[in-house]
């Protein structure tokens, strides 16, 4: 997308990022951004943003990680982190309570979000207290792919209608920013 942070692309007149902010602030209890560099060019949004605490950038899990170390040292009172992509404009309304829901009535340890048959593993709820077994497993294991850690979990998979449009459809090219803001001109938030 010709370089800079997918989040900060703007869709009829608004950020990516202010559109997830919108979406995820009134189901939880705080937010906070993951990301690496210079974390001023988030300062606008008014949230703690929180570097990967594992080396060399080793993906989504070491973000998760992060969020989990955070949330146990900041509030230790918090048992579940969510986790978003920031690059998802149009996520569900209803995200924290129905996977909070499903891992419930499942007895999971972990929940994740569907659609359309594919899962979308980076957009999930995490229990703070497997973040000893996830760094084990970043570290020592060298265990990169979401999926393959989750597996050693009982996961809840929650599945939400792909209908005006999926809700985790990501802005990741110039041609998804241009549908992202044709919906959002037909009123589709």
């Amino acid at each position: 997308m010709g370089g800079g942070d997918k989040p900060m692309r703007t869709i009829a007149g608004r950020t990516i990022l202010d559109r997830v902010i919108e979406r995820l602030a009134p189901q939880c209890d705080g937010l906070i951004l993951n990301a690496n560099g210079d974390p001023a060019r988030f300062a606008a949004f008014g949230l703690p943003v929180i570097a990967d605490g594992v080396a060399d950038f080793p993906g989504p899990l070491a973000g998760i990680l992060a969020a989990l170390d955070w949330a146990a040292a900041s509030r230790p009172d918090v048992k579940f982190v969510l986790s978003a992509a920031a690059d998802c404009p149009f996520l569900p309304r209803d995200l924290v309570s129905r996977l909070y829901g499903a891992l419930e009535a499942e007895n999971a340890d972990l929940a994740v979000a569907a659609s359309d048959g594919q899962s979308h593993p980076v957009i999930g709820l995490w229990r703070v207290g497997l973040r000893e077994q996830l760094r084990h497993a970043l570290v020592v294991e060298d265990i990169r792919k979401i999926d393959r850690w989750t597996a050693r979990y009982r996961l809840a998979t929650v599945t939400w209608p792909i209908t005006p449009l999926d809700p985790f459809f990501n802005a990741n090219t110039m041609d998804d920013i241009a549908e992202a803001e044709r919906f959002a001109a037909l009123g589709g938030d």
